[in-house]
């Protein structure tokens, strides 16, 4: 036996003694959205009892990075999507009505199917009003150094500060939001934490506790989706015809578990 073949021996029996152990392909991480997780967006596009109708595609953008659990999270600039249902214009003095619901967020492996409500309601006004400085500031102040005011009067004490209700701590600013326990306001029937879920939220320029239509003075909300049909939202006027502007907040909340889909 030559040189060469004795190696090739030696490797082959070396071979025979290590045991054979086959490579497994990972799975892919499987997440949930828990009941109770608020996704603040704004609109993309406008909601209109003129222009809009039934079937109608609709859309918002997530606001702020959405925490979730074993450290996934939605990201800012991801897409909820849904439709219009069903329209009624204003007519002999007669306010007007508009059903809509959301049933998908994106991920980056694909849609991920959810049941939402409608929680808050903003104007784009309300909304640039929140990023706002309260007392103006000087040029050395930082933009992060500066108090603004949620959608809802709750006080955001940037550089170093919390999310105040009076002298309450409600919770804590970040790059881009805030984050804090949802609190209930029985004046607008809004609940606080349901199903246990006592995770911080992110609510982006909404209080912890904001409830109802903040800036559109003729519309309520009517139905948010909380109870049947479960995900319908309904907004109406009193009088005239609705019309929500694009880039209008919305603070929107899972009422319950959604299907699994691959880590985010």
């Amino acid at each position: 036996m030559n040189a060469r073949s004795a190696f090739l021996f030696f490797l082959a029996s070396l071979a025979a003694l290590v045991p054979f152990h086959p490579v497994l392909a990972q799975a892919p991480t499987q997440i949930s959205i828990p009941a109770g997780t608020a996704i603040p967006v704004a609109l993309h596009g406008s909601l209109s009892t003129q222009r809009s109708k039934p079937g109608q595609v609709i859309k918002a953008q997530v606001m702020q990075d959405v925490p979730l659990p074993d450290g996934h999270k939605i990201r800012a600039g991801a897409y909820v999507h849904g439709k219009v249902l069903s329209v009624s214009r204003a007519a002999s003095g007669n306010g007007a009505r508009i059903s809509f619901e959301f049933d998908e967020v994106d991920t980056p492996q694909g849609p991920m199917p959810v049941v939402i409500t409608l929680r808050a309601l903003a104007s784009i006004v309300e909304i640039n009003d929140a990023q706002l400085p309260m007392y103006g500031g000087d040029r050395g102040t930082p933009l992060t150094a500066y108090q603004t005011t949620q959608v809802g009067g709750e006080i955001v004490y940037r550089g170093g500060g919390h999310v105040m209700d009076g002298r309450t701590v409600v919770g804590e600013p970040v790059y881009d939001g805030v984050m804090s326990q949802v609190r209930s306001n029985p004046n607008g029937n809004c609940r606080g934490i349901i199903y246990d879920n006592s995770r911080l939220q992110a609510l982006w320029l909404f209080s912890s506790d904001a409830c109802g239509v903040y800036g559109y003075s003729r519309v309520k909300i009517a139905h948010a989706g909380r109870t049947s049909p479960e995900g319908e939202i309904v907004l109406a006027s009193r009088r005239g015809n609705i019309n929500i502007r694009g880039g209008s907040g919305m603070l929107l909340r899972v009422i319950r578990p959604t299907a699994t889909a691959a880590g985010l």
